[in-house]
């Protein structure tokens, strides 16, 4: 049995209002891990200065990345 056009536009209705929801509370989410990621890529990138500065002022020292490993 079919249903009435007035139940079909209800279903409808209550599934674009949780659609609707869904997709804010997806926004959300998404714009907190956008500041999230840029705070963590600016802590990232102060780290890699600071060592890099540290690994400068060692008198003579190899940068630990161009070490070899100590099992060499």
């Amino acid at each position: 049995m079919d249903k009435k056009p007035e139940d079909r536009i209800t279903e409808l209705e209550e599934a674009l209002a949780y659609l609707t929801r869904v997709t804010d509370d997806l926004s959300e989410v998404i714009a907190r891990q956008d500041g999230d990621i840029a705070r963590l890529t600016c802590r990232l990138d102060m780290l890699m200065r600071a060592e890099a500065e540290r690994q400068s002022l060692g008198e003579g020292s190899v940068a630990v990345a161009d070490r070899p490993p100590p099992h060499y």
